[in-house]
């Protein structure tokens, strides 16, 4: 055989994990420091191109005709999928609503900001069954709009829009939100190799919910918030109940939203369990190409609403599945409920001796009655005395409820968007919500220049200024747009008393520049960024270069009535590679967790090395360590960290309590100190060539110009007006 032959059935690409054949880096190196999660997203995916700007386009849609056309869609039922009683309300809610739900609180991830459910795993999640039909459905819309409507705006505006369709007044709608290309590989969503498996292996004891893992919200790998036949499957109303509080509470929702949410989901819409579940085709990302996307193909819908298999829980909650009224209420508490079987053989609460004139019809022979049904979570609003408590609220006074439900959906579907600053459209509601974390405007009034000269004069020392500074911007996140340095509330409960801000630092820089920020006009929160600014372009001289950091005022000062301390309470960094910090000891390495910081703050691989030789160098470790501050001249923005990092002159000896000492390897004498963090810049082979860019001796300019766009970046993460 020629040797530049192919082999039969081999291709000459590597697919890594896409197909069974591949085999990538980390599979023959596991513990190999892993990047990706850093390059996703980039921009040579996106086929709209960089300078596509969607926060511009959006602004110009025609916002009342695509809101028309949307509720227009619910009554078009189409022969391909058939609409449940002839409207697709139920359907658009559920895909919104699936959509949004994947949210957590701890991280910030998951969330429908950015339309995410188009691609894999959400796309194919078990309890995401059939929702790729509703996006086909919506799509001549999507269509005719174009660039002007994401996909993640029009998904959740066609769920807000169903409700209204059926008679909710709804709280408003903000468009705004920018769409991904490429699935988010950096969610972690469990451990388990199987859908649906046991959610044992999430919890340390499945018996105390609050028990589940961290990040994690959904009960089960697959599921979007809990089991509806029970936990594990097993019905027990009480068990599933305590299970829905712990996974609504991980998603940022009090009981009262909770209920609402339940309460006011079920009132509309139908389960999907008449038939054969084990019929069903694969889901999407298994469906093969003549399926074009579709999933769980059923041989036996015959065109008919009624035969349809999703969930395997068969029939609505209500009397009137496609109006907003107290139907669930009435049938819930009206009447006693029994254990039963769907079709499809999943467990299922049906009424005793329900009258007929109770009954909803058939979805889609109207002439004929059948039987509602709860869930075991509905079940749970029943029998939980807590959320029964809130249900005779809601039944006590029927506008509480509307307003309850029609408030926490919206913040269901708009939880990851950030502070209300970041709102579009005609519709998107002027009140200040706790949650949205709100902040008042800052002034723009006051001299920049004479506010610096006070810092500088100020005896606040580089590492002090840029210490504070960037504790105040890392807690943004970009995964829900919360955090940063606007609102300056690290001067706050909680973040003032937080550990990795040095309290007792963070209280004497503060008391320094809070009367600079009193005399000057500017707000604190401008104030602690101009001073970080400030030791940066002294640190910068201090290297040999005059550089100008860039500034835009108008930063505010929120209070501690406008924070909502226990929400911020899961922005506490457990670790910050920056700062050489690390709170405890974790099951996954420093140098993971410095991964997981970065990819929150948006940086990428780069960004996140320049910033670390930059801190470094100018001495700004918690708690004044020295390890990693590989230079004599600390405080100056040098390239030393790099230039000796990467010196054949050194050996590198591990010690017994994970620090590593840098040593002469002619002299055999310790110079300086480091940590894992520290030396992953060295041994990893992609980090390694970033780092050897800066060691070079014609990068010392570089460095700090990379340094100053990568710190700006960081400081103003948080500002949608920069």
């Amino acid at each position: 055989m020629d040797g530049n032959d192919i082999g039969a059935g081999k291709c000459p690409v590597m697919h890594g994990a896409i197909t069974e054949t591949g085999t990538t880096v980390t599979d023959w190196w596991p513990k190999t420091l892993n990047l990706d999660i850093l390059h996703q997203h980039d921009t040579k995916s996106n086929p709209l191109g960089a300078a596509f700007d969607y926060r511009a386009e959006v602004k110009s849609l025609d916002f009342e005709a695509v809101k028309a056309d949307v509720k227009a869609l619910m009554t078009e039922s189409q022969d391909w999928w058939p609409a449940d009683y002839g409207h697709y309300g139920g359907l658009m809610i559920r895909l919104a609503w699936h959509s949004a739900g994947s949210y957590r609180l701890a991280d910030g991830r998951g969330g429908g900001g950015a339309g995410n459910i188009r691609f894999a795993p959400l796309n194919s999640w078990p309890d995401n069954g059939n929702l790729d039909k509703a996006r086909r459905l919506l799509w001549p819309v999507k269509k005719k709009y174009g660039n002007k409507v994401s996909w993640a705006d029009l998904i959740l505006l066609a769920g807000t829009m169903a409700y209204e369709s059926m008679g909710l007044k709804t709280f408003g709608f903000s468009f705004g939100r920018e769409d991904i290309w490429a699935p988010e590989k950096d969610v972690y969503w469990g451990a388990e190799k199987e859908w649906l498996a046991p959610s044992d292996e999430r919890y340390g004891d499945v018996g105390k919910p609050d028990t589940m893992e961290n990040p994690l919200a959904a009960v089960q790998m697959g599921l979007i918030y809990v089991n509806p036949e029970g936990v594990n499957g097993q019905p027990d109303p009480i068990k599933t109940g305590a299970q829905v509080r712990e996974t609504f509470a991980r998603m940022a929702m009090n009981d009262e939203e909770t209920a609402a949410l339940t309460c006011g989901g079920h009132t509309v819409g139908k389960a999907h369990g008449n038939g054969d579940a084990g019929a069903l085709g694969a889901e999407p990302e298994a469906a093969g190409v003549e399926s074009q996307g579709f999933g769980w193909i059923n041989p036996n819908l015959g065109g008919k609403a009624a035969n349809a298999v999703t969930s395997g829980i068969e029939g609505a909650w209500t009397t009137e599945p496609t109006k907003w009224d107290m139907g669930y209420f009435k049938l819930l508490f009206g009447y006693e409920w029994e254990l039963t079987k769907s079709p499809a053989g999943a467990n299922q609460w049906r009424p005793v001796d329900i009258k007929e004139e109770d009954m909803p019809v058939d979805p889609t022979d109207a002439t004929k009655r059948v039987m509602p049904m709860m869930t075991d979570a509905d079940m749970a609003m029943k029998m939980d005395p807590i959320y029964n408590e809130i249900c005779q609220k809601f039944m006590a006074d029927p506008a509480y409820f509307d307003d309850t439900f029609a408030r926490a959906w919206f913040k269901l579907t708009h939880r990851d968007m950030g502070t209300r600053d970041r709102y579009i459209g005609p519709d998107a509601p002027k009140e200040d919500l706790i949650w949205q974390d709100p902040i008042p405007a800052g002034s723009t009034s006051y001299d920049v220049d004479a506010v610096k000269a006070k810092i500088a004069d100020s005896g606040l020392s580089v590492a002090e200024v840029v210490a504070t500074a960037w504790d105040s911007a890392r807690t943004f996140r970009q995964s829900d747009l919360r955090g940063g340095a606007n609102g300056a509330r690290i001067r706050l409960a909680p973040q003032k008393d937080w550990a990795g801000n040095e309290p007792d630092r963070l209280a004497k820089v503060l008391a320094v520049l809070e009367p600079i920020a009193s005399a000057t006009g500017a707000s604190v929160a401008d104030v602690i960024v101009l001073a970080g600014n400030v030791g940066v372009e002294q640190a910068a001289k201090a290297a040999g270069f005059d550089v100008s950091v860039p500034f835009v005022p108008g930063r505010g000062d929120a209070t501690q009535e406008m924070t909502d301390a226990d929400s911020f309470d899961v922005l506490e960094p457990v670790a910050d590679g920056f700062r050489n910090w690390l709170k405890a000891d974790y099951v996954v390495t420093a140098e993971e967790l410095m991964l997981d910081r970065t990819q929150l703050m948006g940086l990428s691989a780069p960004e996140m090395t320049v910033l670390m030789g930059g801190m470094r160098a100018m001495g700004t470790n918690h708690g004044g360590t020295a390890h990693g501050v590989f230079t004599d001249r600390v405080g100056a923005l040098s390239t030393d960290f790099f230039v000796n990092l990467t010196d054949m002159g050194f050996k590198w000896v591990p010690g017994d309590d994970g620090v590593y000492a840098i040593q002469d390897r002619k002299s055999g004498e310790t110079r300086w100190t480091a940590t894992r963090v520290d030396l992953v810049f060295g041994s990893n082979s992609i980090l390694r060539s970033y780092a050897e860019v800066y060691a070079q001796d014609d990068n010392a300019e570089k460095f700090v110009n990379d340094f100053v766009a990568a710190w700006t970046k960081v400081l103003n993460a948080d500002r949608v007006d920069v």
